[in-house]
């Protein structure tokens, strides 16, 4: 198997949109497109010279194809027939159709996630303390609330670049504030614990695992499990529930936003980080609709854009900055709330 973060593509398909919503999605979810034709247009002599991991056929046209014969003949590769004509984009239907698409994909090509776990290595390394944003003054009054259950919970969502975007906005936030956060992170199991070390080493943030029977209280970060989905109970209580995140997100973002809104309502939001794919997207409408709070990372500022700027480009996210410019917006917005 290749190195799942640097899996290759070759695309075939008749359709000159269909080429390019596969060329965007399987970019935007960490897939190399090494070809992009269509099999009329390609020289069936030269595809035992494209390297690549998987071919993948979408023919909606052509009835029978010589090349894809002789494909089926002699690929030593998989060969995986796609989902259909993709459907309107940002409808249902549409998130549908990519799921089951980059689904088939983890399963045989691996999943570019794997790389977020190695990458922690360089957050663990010794490197300066950044500054800290200062503790406005309505927030510098009150008493400490620091262990008390959590007046409002933000969800931080991120997937591949997401340990570094989150660090930096865990490092500039003072302690002190009326809030807590959940972290949903996509990252391949085994990494639990460089996880929590390497996002929480310069940070006046409490990260840690979920327990469950107990709130998210002020100053925690809780890491959401990659395996269970969590949920809450009637008294706000944290929840892990013995069944699976829907695929294909481990944790499934769009899952936990759902889990959240329902319980929090006005009280929660969400803030969208570096990553690939568009997990989170689907269920944004119904965080609004309950009166949560949707931001992003801006593009320039991700290793991965396509998580923050699918959300972005529905039209649903009041705020968009780099890390510390959303630290600075937290912290202004619950200043605001007390003065």
């Amino acid at each position: 198997m290749t190195e799942m973060h640097n899996a290759r593509v070759a695309i075939l398909a008749d359709s000159p949109l269909q080429r390019h919503v596969l060329q965007q999605v399987l970019a935007d979810n960490g897939y190399h497109v090494v070809l992009n034709s269509d099999p009329e247009r390609f020289d069936e002599a030269a595809w035992p010279t494209v390297a690549t991991d998987l071919w993948l056929i979408d023919l909606s046209q052509t009835e029978e194809s010589s090349l894809v014969d002789a494909l089926l003949e002699g690929a030593e590769v998989p060969i995986l027939f796609g989902e259909g004509q993709a459907p309107e984009r940002f409808t249902d239907p549409f998130t549908q159709w990519e799921k089951r698409l980059i689904g088939k994909l983890k399963r045989l090509i691996g999943d570019p996630v794997a790389a977020v776990g190695p990458a922690l290595e360089t957050l663990l390394q010794d490197q300066p303390r950044p500054p800290r944003l200062t503790l406005p003054e309505p927030l510098a009054n009150l008493p400490l609330p620091a262990g008390d259950p959590a007046p409002e919970v933000w969800l931080l969502a991120a997937s591949l670049g997401g340990p570094a975007a989150v660090k930096a906005f865990l490092d500039a936030l003072p302690g002190g504030l009326p809030v807590g956060f959940l972290y949903a992170q996509h990252i391949g199991d085994g990494f639990a614990a460089s996880l929590l070390r390497a996002v929480g080493r310069h940070s006046q943030w409490h990260i840690q695992g979920v327990r469950p029977g107990e709130p998210v209280r002020c100053g925690e970060v809780v890491v959401v499990p990659t395996q269970q989905e969590l949920t809450f109970r009637a008294n706000s209580a944290l929840d892990i529930v013995e069944r699976a995140w829907p695929e294909p997100y481990t944790p499934s973002i769009s899952q936990m936003m759902l889990n959240l809104a329902q319980h929090f309502g006005t009280r929660c939001g969400v803030i969208v980080f570096s990553g690939m794919g568009n997990d989170g997207t689907a269920s944004a409408p119904y965080v609004r609709r309950r009166g949560g709070t949707l931001w992003t990372q801006s593009a320039s500022t991700c290793i991965a854009p396509s998580m923050p700027e699918s959300l972005r480009e529905s039209g649903l996210a009041t705020l968009t900055a780099d890390p510390r410019g959303l630290a600075e917006a937290l912290v202004a917005r619950l200043a605001e709330q007390r003065s």
